[in-house]
């Protein structure tokens, strides 16, 4: 059975669920209602680290690992495939599929290496970006960083005007990639006869390691937890037709994004073999690139590859936001402020990569890049095993499980993942045992190269631990299948039974503002069975000293306007009385008297400020609401012409009572 009512325990990205309508009767319309989550994900694959080892690989070794791409590109349309048929039919994301899957312990530790695995790909994403200003503008390095960590504001900006136009930005940013390398492969006229030869498996001496880079560099962990989430913002129906109509698109879709990023991979690596490796001249730096750029193909060319390495370093710094927020409420079904989890995963990133330049210099933005890419190798295993697990399972995939040939060339995928990747690692962590041992460094009397290789390789043999439990686990001790959160059983004849409210609390403000915030709480109020309690705070700057023996012309004013309000009322029939606050803090005022004297209910206006205005004048409904446990009911204000109009309405049945 598909568990699409799975969607409604924990919605994926829940501010942009289901969002985006597909059923439109023309085919095109509807598959161009489709395209988008695989756009956002391919910009994983063409950013900053992928270029270092296309760079080095087209220098080194010319056309000759061109199907090294390819093949990296053929495992990358399968797994985000799968992760997009997971999403679709279960309605969770690779992240909350863990959760139901594993032990809380298990899922703490992979939510902890899934964000190590952020961290570094927007280390990567934030040297792209440090290194793209230098290039273009020349940039300090140092002052990259202190850019990069304010267009944080610019991201969020994009993130609120819906996921459509985001997907559009990112296509942008995508197609300007694409276009500024298709005018520099014109310009470098590669060798069309020696590119396709390319394509023939073989490998020269010492291409292995370059080879492996190349696949670490492209098949990216938290792509596939942002997949499998991104599907579920479109608005399909949860019968089967209409989740196999998602699948058969969201693949189209995967096809033609993943293919454009293996065109933009390929066009790098083409690029530095038409060049670099022509004139027998190793790059291994994309700084370096860039230099001798204009010496081979003009001054036009180190201009746009600038642009394009920047446009590359933002779009990924987007997705990678997208995919920290999935991966945590999955995870851990925590919610936090976009802003804050974007700054958070900023500063993780920004604080080595500042570290590093400071002491080390430009050159060892590089060795950053490697470093970044070494950290998601680590990770990819621990999201391309588990995610082979669930869409295998006939339990929670029904019918839409992975046939047998699929997953004899899954488990393919994930084996030569493993391996390679752990080839990687332990060459890695080998070359930095023996440069802790050139260095001749030593902690008292034992080598530092003792101590460097005890914790580094004490590290992986507990990770390779832990894969081999997350391999077996669903073998050994399979979850029961996923099922919805279930419905609250409720006492319907209590439930549906009204019950008065005593006592309302009304903050009034002493502006045309009150009409509003008086007539929501007269809408719940019940003739002598409801006391309202009008509530005001004078803040002016005496008060901060005189407190309750504040006389000033304010205070008195605001005195006499609560007496009006209470008269008026019980001319009316209803039961109010009024209570003046002093204090400069009226969020403080409020709440303290609130708890030493608690309401039914309060209702409070909203000022309806927006950002810099919530900081310039404060909040005080967010402080009340968070200062209190009782319900609230926020009047949102109107315009200013109802305003007005129930001002001179209340004023007229005011003259006409008198």
């Amino acid at each position: 059975m598909s568990l699409n009512t799975a969607r409604e325990d924990r919605r994926s990205l829940g501010d942009v669920h289901r969002t985006v309508p597909v059923a439109h009767p023309h085919l095109l319309k509807r598959l161009f209602a489709f395209m988008g989550p695989a756009y956002l994900v391919s910009v994983g694959y063409m950013d900053p680290g992928n270029w270092a080892t296309d760079l080095e690989g087209g220098a080194r070794f010319g056309y000759g690992l061109i199907w090294v791409l390819l093949m990296s590109n053929m495992m990358a349309v399968l797994l985000q495939s799968l992760a997009a048929r997971l999403g679709i039919v279960t309605g969770h994301d690779l992240a909350q599929a863990c959760r139901a899957e594993y032990l809380r312990p298990v899922n703490v530790t992979l939510w902890l290496l899934a964000e190590v695995a952020i961290a570094a790909c927007d280390l990567a994403e934030v040297l792209g970006t440090v290194i793209a200003l230098n290039l273009l503008f020349g940039l300090p390095l140092l002052w990259g960083c202190l850019v990069t960590a304010f267009d944080t504001v610019l991201l969020l900006a994009i993130q609120r005007v819906g996921i459509r136009k985001m997907e559009a930005f990112i296509f942008a940013l995508v197609g300007t990639i694409g276009a500024c390398f298709l005018v520099q492969i014109f310009l470098a006229q590669p060798d069309a006869r020696a590119l396709l030869t390319g394509f023939r498996p073989t490998l020269s001496s010492g291409a292995l390691f370059v080879a492996i880079g190349i696949l670490g560099a492209t098949v990216m962990p938290h792509n596939l937890y942002l997949h499998s989430a991104l599907v579920q913002t479109r608005r399909f129906g949860g019968d089967r037709g209409s989740q196999e109509r998602a699948c058969r698109y969201n693949l189209i879709d995967t096809v033609i994004a993943l293919n454009a990023a293996f065109f933009i991979n390929a066009a790098i690596l083409v690029l530095s073999a038409a060049v670099f490796h022509k004139n027998t001249l190793e790059v291994a730096s994309i700084e370096e690139a860039h230099r001798l750029l204009p010496s081979f193909l003009g001054r036009a060319a180190p201009i746009l590859f600038g642009i394009a390495l920047l446009c590359a370093g933002q779009s990924s710094t987007i997705t990678g936001t997208l995919a920290g927020q999935i991966i945590m409420e999955g995870y851990l079904h925590l919610r936090i402020a976009p802003w804050l989890r974007r700054l958070v995963t900023r500063m993780l990133a920004l604080i080595p990569a500042v570290v590093v330049i400071a002491l080390a210099g430009d050159s060892s933005t590089q060795g950053l890049i490697v470093l970044s890419q070494v950290i998601l190798s680590l990770q990819l295993s621990f999201a391309v095993i588990p995610l082979i697990h669930f869409t295998s399972s006939r339990k929670n995939m029904g019918s839409f499980a992975t046939p047998w040939w699929g997953q004899i060339l899954a488990w393919l995928t994930a084996g030569i993942i493993v391996a390679l990747n752990a080839k990687l690692v332990l060459q890695t962590v080998r070359d930095w045992v023996e440069m802790a041992a050139e260095s001749g460094s030593r902690i008292g009397p034992v080598p530092a190269s003792w101590l460097v290789g005890s914790a580094l390789y004490g590290l992986v043999g507990a990770v390779a631990c832990l894969l081999a439990w997350v391999t077996i686990k669903p073998w050994v001790r399979p979850a029961p299948p996923w099922k919805p959160k279930p419905s609250v059983e409720l006492d319907w004849a209590d439930a549906l039974r009204p019950h008065a409210l005593s006592t309302i609390g009304v903050a009034l403000e002493h502006s045309p503002a009150d009409a509003e915030i008086l007539n929501r709480a007269l809408g719940l109020a019940q003739l002598g069975r409801t006391c309202l309690v009008l509530l005001h705070v004078v803040d002016t700057p005496m008060t901060g000293v005189y407190g309750a023996e504040t006389s000033d012309r304010e205070a008195d004013a605001d005195q006499r306007y609560l007496a009006l309000v209470v008269e008026a009322l019980r001319e009316r029939g209803h039961t109010a009385e009024s209570v003046l606050l002093y204090g400069p803090d009226r969020s403080a005022r409020l709440i303290e008297q609130l708890r030493r004297t608690p309401v039914d209910l309060l209702v409070v206006g909203s000022h309806g400020h927006g950002l810099v205005s919530d900081l310039v004048f404060g909040q005080t409904v967010d402080r009340v609401r968070h200062g209190l446990d009782l319900p609230i009911l926020v009047a949102v204000p109107t315009t200013q012409r109802r305003v007005i109009r129930h001002s001179l309405i209340f004023l007229r049945e005011r003259r006409a009572a008198e």
